[in-house]
């Protein structure tokens, strides 16, 4: 378990927005790319890194889509990058370093719903796993060069509450039997976790840090939405107009809210010399091993999220994985 795995005491609370945490911080000069950053929590990161001086790249597998979110956005710019197509991950890193831009913050935003029947790849590899970790894993690596040419770049990869959920299935991580669409997308949230803490581990003495964040519950992103109005409603995250209800105590965040421990794991001096840990609302997260029941929750990171041994194991799986 990583030492460094305990609250700061920020100053920041639920309700902090990414503009507060980005207060009075200047990133001219900055490169930022920002997977899935035309919509939902990824786009207000966007609006909020650009107004503090960030230039962004917005990588998205919809060029339209990207296209009319960012318009009108100083320093954004759009490139084509599909998570789930190991070329295209190729390419997008390939164009980059030979642009010879360092990559001062990378933003692992992306993901896909959880789809209610067992969805694979073309490589028979169940989505889920293969989007929200398998992809973004591969990015950076393909990265780090840019990432250690900006002498002190930071890896942000989102994760989510529900990684207290599940741990890694490892004989079976793409769920050839025994599928649960909840159980794949924790498995998936677990990942992300798992390899900021291993990222760390392995770059940190070359100036790299590795951080995992739940950005809490924002109704309105792809993620949310996919559960359906029905279900929303039942679990209070929506009124009978399907307004959504806005509890930044109980973890349900406006956008602008939920952009916030993105951008304060990417900028925030007061991580200075800590990496490879997980944070949400705007701090380090406390460890809670607790039971999930329908009566208890919180977002609390569990121990087996940030088990080194698992985090090595998973990224020697990873790396297995994507040789074949």
């Amino acid at each position: 378990m990583t030492q460094q795995q305990h609250p700061l005491g920020t100053g920041f609370d639920a309700s902090a927005t990414a503009d507060d945490v980005l207060a009075g911080i200047d990133l001219s000069d900055t490169n930022v790319i920002v997977t899935g950053g035309n919509a939902g929590v990824g786009l207000e990161a966007t609006r909020a890194l650009t107004k503090a001086g960030a230039s962004v790249t917005v990588a998205s597998r919809d060029p339209d889509r990207a296209a009319r979110s960012i318009a009108g956005i100083d320093r954004a710019r759009f490139a084509r990058l599909d998570l789930l197509d190991p070329a295209s991950i190729d390419e997008f890193a390939t164009t980059w370093l030979a642009s010879a831009r360092p990559l001062h913050i990378l933003i692992n935003n992306a993901g896909v719903p959880a789809p209610a029947r067992r969805t694979v790849d073309a490589r028979g590899y169940e989505v889920q796993f293969a989007t929200n970790h398998l992809g973004h894993f591969q990015l950076t690596r393909a990265l780090l060069p840019a990432l250690r040419a900006a002498h002190g770049g930071r890896v942000v990869t989102v994760s989510s509450g529900a990684q207290r959920l599940a741990g890694i299935r490892w004989d079976d991580p793409h769920f050839t039997s025994g599928y649960d669409p909840t159980t794949a997308y924790a498995q998936s949230k677990t990942a992300n976790v798992l390899f900021a803490v291993e990222l760390d581990r392995r770059y940190a003495p070359e100036g790299i840090r590795g951080y995992a964040v739940h950005p809490g519950i924002v109704v309105g992103t792809s993620l949310n939405a996919a559960a359906g109005r029905d279900a929303l409603r039942a679990q209070g995250l929506i009124d009978d107009a399907g307004r959504p209800i806005i509890d930044p105590a109980r973890g349900q965040k406006s956008p602008q809210q939920g952009a916030s421990t993105l951008v304060f794991a990417a900028t925030s001096p007061l991580l200075a010399g800590i990496g490879g840990v997980y944070l949400w609302d705007n701090d380090i997260s406390p460890v809670n091993d607790d039971p999930v029941t329908a009566e208890y929750t919180t977002a609390d990171v569990a121990s087996h999220s940030i088990d080194p041994d698992s985090a090595r194991r998973l990224w020697e799986l990873s790396e297995q994985l994507l040789e074949r």
